[in-house]
């Protein structure tokens, strides 16, 4: 049974993987793109279904109007992936204390009005939001899955082949293995997912004519704004100090996006 595990574990492996558009990574994916899109239909639908949305205004208009520049850009900008398959939505939700934004498979978006203190002006919203868009362009939800799902064999099949030990080494075993697997694969990952999504969404903002330095004073004020995170090792996204210091380094590649796009 193990041997069939390893063997299913590879073929999968193997079979699924993929190159992320913008920045060449490879990566696993184990759902196809029709399934990633339909899953973040249903999520949208239900996720707006309790919340009270913004349709006009000058702040519903803001976010829609980045919202399009950031479609149109990531057409143009990644024409091999997905985003010129997506039915693109970017909505402004009503909840001044919720600082966040996201976009999920299919180009499904929307702001929190809380964010907008934060970000103050239309070239930091930019750049959040060609993060979020870069989240869904990249897969990123399809391949943590999918890595969950490679984690999940892995522990059944140890699971499996630790049944005769003494139960409580088992249980220590296992138990070790379930923090080893969060601390030292899952969290790092969603880190590298966060630095991915800064550095594509930063060159789709700056391709769509949105200053792209605006990102810096961003996370500044955005760190400022999550005292008391805990540390990097232990969190879900880098630091801001670590964001910071990745995106000026890829701010020359992305002041060339912007002044070709000031000039077209």
């Amino acid at each position: 049974m193990r041997a069939l595990l390893i063997s299913l574990l590879l073929a999968l492996v193997v079979g699924a993987c993929s190159t992320v558009p913008g920045t060449g990574r490879r990566q696993l994916l184990l759902l196809s793109s029709g399934e990633e899109m339909q899953l973040g239909a249903t999520a949208y639908t239900e996720m707006l279904a309790t919340e009270r949305i913004i349709t006009s205004g000058a702040d519903a208009a803001m976010v829609q109007r980045i919202g399009e520049r950031i479609a149109a850009s990531a057409i143009d900008y990644l024409p091999d992936s997905d985003a010129k398959r997506f039915n693109w939505e970017f909505k402004l939700i009503d909840d001044p204390d919720m600082v966040n934004a996201w976009a999920l498979p299919g180009g499904k978006t929307a702001v929190y009005t809380g964010l907008l203190p934060i970000t103050g002006d239309e070239d930091s919203l930019a750049a959040v939001m060609g993060h979020e868009v870069a989240h869904a362009i990249a897969r990123h939800g399809n391949e943590r899955m999918s890595t969950g799902m490679v984690l999940q064999v892995g522990m059944l099949g140890v699971d499996m082949g630790t049944r005769d030990m003494d139960p409580a080494d088992r249980d220590m075993i296992m138990a070790g293995l379930g923090l080893g697997a969060n601390v030292g694969v899952m969290l790092p990952f969603s880190r590298s997912h966060e630095s991915e999504a800064d550095h594509i969404g930063l060159m789709l903002a700056a391709n769509a004519g949105y200053n792209p330095e605006a990102a810096i004073g961003l996370w500044q004020r955005m760190g400022a704004a999550s005292s008391g995170a805990p540390p990097e090792w232990l969190s879900t996204h880098p630091s801001s100090e670590t964001r910071i210091r990745k995106l000026q380094a890829l701010m020359p590649k992305a002041n060339k996006l912007y002044r070709r796009a000031l000039n077209r």
